[in-house]
């Protein structure tokens, strides 16, 4: 196998951030004069800004909160900063500990209060949302330790009343908060003021909700570790503060930055309560401004700019309005609902009918890899070379199949060459139970076909037996105990393919570096991962690669997996390599979300017999079947929740007036930046 140097180029590891699937034009959120943008803007209530990145959103936040310091200082008062710990300040951090160490700004007049901890914490507990803080930001600058005020996660429950009192207490004997900083979370939290949090709600205990503790695990390792409470700010004390910044990274922000900026103030969400106050802004990228009127139905706010993707969008959703399927839209449909644009260009109804509905009708294929000797003038992909050689990528050792597993058995059925790379060992999503089964099982073997007499397997026997008896909620398992869960997800998946047909020889386990810490949180992307991920497309030389596009995933494994898939591609084009001009790279999604139907551009539709054999694709990995952990609240296993995705997509073409089928698996292509 050859070995890549890359060393030679700067490793771009973000690349899944700067995909933008619509493609949105600058003037939605980059207005060019006041007028312009409150036409835009007319919708929302809260003033936003959007950037193309969540570093130039983190850039900007940082500079206004140096603004602040600087004034300060000249005016020799202290700069009081309220503080949340979490991922999305991650970037404003770096870039104010950067702006420290660059352009000399001093912290020495700053005050921090820790806008929330978790509770109840072991005394020498290091998995604190203060510890958090400072890996992050506080140990990089020169800030006074004795100016950091933080909620303490150790007192005695009937002493928090009155401690949460003096806390305030302590806020108001600075002159108040000149800067809040917040995040948003999935339920439209902020801080851990959970929706049912009043407005008049100042600091207290709070008891966090399971999306609140899932989120907090990535720091506390298992569920089962994390604190089941919080003492944070409220939001009076929140709303206090002169100024508050909220900021949004990533699709899966969108839904709850629309509630919030453009729904009605609600204690069900409170992050809508900052409509309330005079100097809020919110500070999104544009994968977390998705949902916003003006950029994704901007024509019921302005003129557009047309194309073909914004068409798609505006027909889609006028269908989905008026419970019409496409060819049935007509005229006054278009004029009653802002879109009389779309007339004026086309010249009727009809014509804007047609054309998105041969658009939609190109996107459905049964040959994911090209039909041979066939025109592919209006196919998805080409029809040749035949057959082809294909990756698919996994982040994790089942992602495939649940993911694409009846496009897959399509592709081995057509005579394509399939190739699965298993990107992560999986091995922190098996349970102990299934550890202590496995080695009961060579055990047994050892005693009854080997007379007990291999000393190596008694033992580790015993030795990870006794471990796993005394082990408690926190403690890590053994580099051991991981490699034999690895192992047990490498026979699954093994097993899932060769119900595929995929021969063994094509199954690739790349265990990428960074997710083996043995615990949720994993290290950043390396080299290391990019070029083990490289060396494997300079063996195989795809003419398509299938990699996961679940973007609304921005902290976890997925994305991670991406962005080296993705970073190994920009390499290769860097270098001009021959075999990336004859390949096509498509995303998938996986079991929680599809995408928009605006954005498919590769929908392969599934029989019920293919459907079937693709849940026993998934049944084969049993390990996952009830003990994973789970997005959210959603109680639905991993091959129902894939199921009930390919039909709703199905269901979707069929109310638009395309073809009935049992389901459907959605494709969008990426092309290298």
């Amino acid at each position: 196998m050859q070995t890549v140097n890359i060393n030679l180029y700067i490793m771009k590891t973000n690349l899944s951030s700067q995909i933008t699937l619509n493609r949105v034009s600058p003037r939605y959120y980059r207005p060019e004069n006041a007028f312009e943008r409150s036409v835009l803007t007319r919708l929302e209530k809260v003033p936003t800004d959007i950037y193309e990145t969540p570093e130039e959103g983190a850039e900007q936040i940082a500079r206004e909160i140096a603004q602040t310091i600087r004034d300060k200082q000249k005016a020799g008062r202290f700069c009081v900063l309220a503080l949340p710990g979490g991922n999305s300040p991650r970037n404003v951090y770096s870039a104010l500990i950067r702006m420290h160490q660059e352009e000399g700004l001093s912290f020495r007049n700053v005050i921090i209060f820790n806008l929330y901890e978790y509770y109840p914490l072991a005394p020498d507990a290091v998995n604190s949302n203060l510890n958090a803080l400072k890996e992050m930001f506080l140990d990089h600058v020169d800030i006074d330790r004795q100016n950091v005020f933080t909620p303490d996660g150790t007192i005695a429950k009937d002493t928090i009343f009155e401690y949460c009192r003096l806390y305030e207490q302590r806020i108001e004997s600075f002159g108040g908060i000149d800067i809040a900083l917040l995040g948003i979370g999935r339920l439209g939290n902020i801080g851990f003021n959970e929706p049912g949090s009043r407005l008049n709600s100042t600091t207290r205990l709070i008891l966090l909700d399971n999306d609140s503790r899932n989120d907090a695990a990535k720091l506390f390792g298992t569920i089962e570790a994390t604190p089941i409470s919080s003492i944070t700010m409220g939001v009076a004390t929140i709303l206090a503060a002169k100024r508050v910044f909220l900021m949004a990274w990533g699709e899966e922000k969108a839904q709850m930055i629309k509630e919030c900026v453009e729904g009605n103030i609600t204690d069900t969400i409170p992050a809508s309560y900052l409509q309330t106050h005079n100097n809020a802004h919110i500070v999104v990228d544009l994968s977390a401004a998705a949902n916003l009127t003006r950029i994704q139905r901007p024509w019921l706010v302005t003129s557009c700019e047309w194309n073909d993707k914004l068409i798609r969008s505006a027909i889609v959703w006028l269908c989905q309005l008026t419970g019409k399927p496409i060819l049935k839209l007509t005229n006054k449909d278009y004029n009653e609902n802002g879109l009389s644009e779309l007339l004026a260009l086309y010249g009727s109804a009809y014509n804007v009918n047609i054309k998105i509905f041969n658009d939609l009708q190109h996107t459905i294929t049964g040959w994911p890899g090209g039909k041979p000797n066939a025109d592919d003038t209006y196919r998805p992909e080409r029809a040749t070379p035949y057959p082809k050689r294909v990756i698919v990528f996994s982040p994790h050792p089942d992602d495939d199949v649940i993911s694409m597993g009846g496009t897959i058995r399509r592709l081995v059925e057509q005579g394509h060459e399939v190739h699965v790379a298993y990107e992560t060992s999986g091995n922190i999503a098996v349970g102990d139970e299934e550890v202590v089964r496995f080695l009961h099982f060579i055990n047994g073997f050892n005693q009854l076909f080997n007379d007990n007499a291999d000393e190596v397997i008694r033992n580790k026997y015993a030795e990870i037996r006794k471990y796993l008896r005394e082990k408690k909620d926190g403690d890590m398992d053994t580099r051991d105990i991981l490699t034999i869960k690895g192992l047990i997800r490498r026979g699954e998946a093994r097993t899932a393919c060769t119900y595929n047909n995929i021969p063994l020889d094509h199954c690739h386990f790349l265990d990428l570096p960074f997710y083996e810490t043995g615990k949720i949180k994993k290290n950043p992307i390396s080299e290391a991962d990019v070029e083990i991920v490289r060396n494997l497309m300079h063996e195989v030389r795809p003419h398509q690669i299938f990699v996961a596009g679940d973007l609304a995933d921005p902290h976890g494994t997925h994305r991670v997996c991406t962005d080296a898939v993705f970073a190994a591609i920009d390499l290769e084009k860097e270098e001009g390599a021959e075999w990336l001009k004859d390949c096509r790279i498509w995303m998938y999604r996986g079991a929680w979300a599809e995408w928009e139907i605006e954005n498919i551009e590769m929908a392969v539709p599934i029989s019920p017999e293919e459907l079937r054999a693709k849940r026993n694709a998934i049944l084969k990995h049993q390990s996952q079947m009830e003990s994973a952990p789970f997005l959210g609240n959603d109680e639905r296993l991993f091959w129902q929740r894939s199921e009930d995705r390919n039909r709703g997509t199905a269901n979707l073409y069929n109310k638009l007036g395309l073809a009935s089928y049992e389901a459907m698996e959605a494709f969008v292509e990426y092309i290298p930046l």
